[in-house]
């Protein structure tokens, strides 16, 4: 409750605005809302309680994730989705991916199963598995799944680890008539074309098949001359030919090294090229053919939610990929571990053209319990100098979901503040800043930039908002304009804080539901 200095203000300048603030707001108030309209808050019966539970790592191990699926345990083993490569068929999302750890030999890919992206059935057994005795997939890098009549081809990278090697990485298939296993064809595979110059980087095979000419198209990420580059080739339905089609897309707007997990899909007439920037955001471009020439490039997302693939049923087109996790779960300072929970998100294309993503119906549809706020009524407002005003108004539970709406004045930050040791200086924040444009995922108070995403809000205009959590992984929405995936350890079972700074912020319709 209170105030707390942004740590870039000089001490005597954050004394001085603080006392004018108090004055401004009036002795006995915080956040706008008087001392005798705050209520006592009692933590409901039917919700985990983590009272005892005083570390992020014992939160941590106490989580049922459910839509945020992660693998079963292997012992004292957790293991973590790395890149997703989902199918869908028959009312059934297939959801492949890179097993990291666990009984996982060096990143086999595994199987989870959904019809409705909130509860998934796990297959104990690899799908398809690195090769134990050394070779080209000693190592199993990212790939896809793709139907050429009664056949199901695996695309796969191969990757290898082996000093004396040409290649690094060769894109390798494997074929099933079913789903569930998958046999490696022998000796077919595609090398890096000559005028790459480069033998290391050549991955992440995407197929998709044309019934009309009987020819499967694959796009590869690559790069050429240190710039990241997709690639296309054209392979014939038994596999016999393959042919080099050239580049279809070159990176020009960040040094990336790879353009990974690329994937290429219609919504409407247009045509959209996604990938994740090499240690960067999810991105996407689009075109009025299937293949290019391609739109100025533009963030989909932000960092922590990574190598995410479309998959479409018919009526919806969704991004499954995965939620960054931090090697240390006590860590404050950065969330950049490879591999996380399972996380799926909702396309939607705006008038335009334009993409954005949305949670997905489902999730939303399963919070039904309302929870009494830690204030009176549904609306708070909070009028902020130059130092960070706060307000409890919601409880982290377990799983949760949160709706409102804003209105704001200024160009000051805004947003959702979380409690991490009790102590201001290690709150962990999801920020709205209009002065830059961005949504924002700080530690520590404000200092510590974790994840940002891009957008531009009108000041004119009331703006809603949507935030899902379970466990430690969730998304925050800016209904129809952005999204933010975040990670935040340690903070279940204690209050969550609407803050502003240099604003005033009207924050509406207020409501908080678990399942």
């Amino acid at each position: 409750m209170g105030y707390r200095t942004k740590k870039k203000h000089a001490f005597l300048y954050a004394a001085f605005s603080l006392i004018l603030a108090a004055c401004l707001c009036g002795c006995g108030q915080a956040g706008g809302q008087d001392e005798d309209v705050r209520k006592e808050f009692s933590y409901p019966e039917d919700e985990k309680d983590f009272s005892s539970l005083k570390t992020p790592g014992s939160q941590e191990a106490a989580y049922e994730y459910r839509m945020f699926f992660l693998p079963a345990a292997d012992g004292t083993s957790q293991p973590y989705v790395g890149d997703t490569m989902p199918y869908y068929e028959d009312g059934i999302y297939y959801i492949y991916y890179l097993k990291d750890g666990g009984d996982s030999y060096n990143h086999s890919i595994y199987l989870a199963t959904t019809e409705d992206f909130v509860t998934y059935k796990e297959q104990d057994v690899p799908v398809l598995e690195s090769s134990k005795s050394g070779g080209q997939d000693s190592w199993i890098g990212t790939g896809s799944v793709v139907k050429v009549k009664d056949t199901y081809y695996f695309f796969y990278t191969g990757h290898t680890g082996a000093a004396t090697a040409e290649y690094k990485e060769k894109i390798m298939v494997a074929k099933s008539n079913n789903l569930t296993s998958f046999e490696k064809v022998s000796g077919w595979e595609i090398t890096p074309p000559d005028e790459l110059r480069q033998k290391n980087d050549f991955r992440d095979p995407q197929a998709y098949y044309d019934e009309e000419t009987g020819e499967i198209s694959l796009t590869v990420t690559a790069s050429q001359d240190n710039i990241a580059r997709i690639l296309k080739y054209t392979v014939s339905a038994d596999l016999q030919k393959v042919s080099y089609d050239g580049i279809i897309f070159s990176n020009t707007h960040g040094n990336f090294w790879n353009l990974e997990c690329s994937d290429t899909f219609r919504i409407g007439n247009k045509w959209y090229i996604t990938y994740s920037a090499q240690d960067d955001t999810l991105w996407y471009a689009s075109s009025d053919q299937p293949y290019g020439p391609y739109s100025e490039a533009k963030r989909l997302e932000g960092k922590l939610f990574y190598a995410a693939k479309h998959v479409e049923d018919g009526e919806n087109a969704y991004m499954v990929g995965w939620a960054r996790r931090s090697e240390s779960v006590s860590s404050t300072q950065d969330v950049s571990g490879w591999a996380g929970n399972l996380a799926v998100q909702k396309i939607v294309q705006k008038e335009g053209g334009e993409l954005v993503l949305a949670p997905v119906d489902n999730m939303v549809s399963q919070y039904q319990k309302e929870r009494e706020l830690r204030v009176n009524g549904t609306e708070v407002s909070i009028e902020a100098g130059s130092l960070y005003n706060y307000e409890d108004v919601f409880t982290c539970y377990e799983s949760f979901l949160i709706t409102g709406k804003f209105r704001y004045e200024k160009g000051g930050s805004f947003g959702l503040c979380f409690d991490y040791n009790g102590r201001a200086d290690k709150y962990k924040m999801i920020s709205i800043s209009p002065e830059e444009n961005k949504l924002q995922l700080f530690f520590n108070e404000g200092t510590v930039l974790i994840a940002e995403m891009e957008l531009a809000l009108d000041p004119e205009k009331e703006h809603s908002f949507t935030y899902l959590q379970e466990g430690s992984v969730g998304i925050f929405y800016i209904d129809g304009m952005a999204a933010l995936t975040v990670r935040l350890y340690g903070v279940s079972g204690k209050a969550i804080q609407l803050f502003a700074e240099n604003n005033s912020v009207v924050f509406s319709s207020l409501r908080q539901c678990t399942r």
